[in-house]
């Protein structure tokens, strides 16, 4: 089993069960989707990791991971944000073109070289996108943040965290200003899942679709 296959099937069932969106185990139909490959590959690669400790799979229940399995997810996760944080702030990369390069770069780099470049930035706790980066024993911080989508009519939040969004997403956050760190506020709702529409520090006003608004993660501002 090559150990980049290995370390992708980790990682995104890693990110499926962090979703919060699945009240049980991660479907092998979900995987597929996510990694553009046949439901049948998938069933066949759960079952060596399996084997080999990594995951749990109960049908009808769903894939879950084992603490061995988490571990590695997370190391991945770890080099992941890191160079992403590395590209924007060493190199000079946008915020929408640091995670094709991390996704390849991610299976090449050592724990040493993902740890010299943590210290050279400060040890930084998030990345570009505000997800937090793990430490060197795995663990993450904590935070409540919450959806966009929850928050209150005409309520003053920060932008904290962006997931898990396309170049294209994320492009167009930035070119209304839409960033972590800016202030806004929720102005209108359209009913049945219709789109939102914030005022960005103040400013301006622009319409978010509910999905993406769903992926903002915000605090309160009292």
């Amino acid at each position: 089993m090559a150990s980049t296959a290995l370390e992708d099937y980790l990682k995104i069932i890693y990110k499926l069960e962090d979703s919060g969106s699945i009240d049980k185990g991660v479907q092998t139909s979900v995987i597929a989707e996510r990694l553009s490959i046949s439901q049948a590959s998938v069933s066949n690669m759960i079952k060596k990791l399996a084997d080999n400790g990594y995951v749990s799979y109960a049908p009808y229940y769903g894939v879950s991971l084992t603490d061995s399995g988490r571990k590695i997810a997370l190391n991945m996760v770890r080099k992941h944000r890191i160079l992403e944080q590395y590209l924007v702030e060493r190199l000079g990369y946008s915020w929408d073109e640091v995670d094709e390069e991390a996704e390849v770069l991610e299976h090449a780099i050592s724990d040493k070289l993902a740890n010299r470049m943590w210290d050279d930035l400060g040890q930084p706790t998030h990345d570009p996108h505000g997800s937090p980066i793990p430490n060197i024993e795995g663990e993450l911080v904590k935070h409540n943040w919450q959806s966009l989508i929850d928050m209150p009519l005409n309520q003053l939040v920060c932008v904290k965290r962006i997931k898990n969004r396309s170049p294209e997403e994320l492009r167009y956050l930035a070119s209304i200003g839409l960033t972590t760190g800016v202030n806004l506020v929720v102005k209108n709702r359209a009913p049945l899942n219709g789109p939102l529409l914030v005022e960005i520090n103040a400013d301006e006003l622009h319409a978010i679709d509910y999905r993406l608004a769903m992926a903002l993660q915000v605090s309160k501002i009292k």
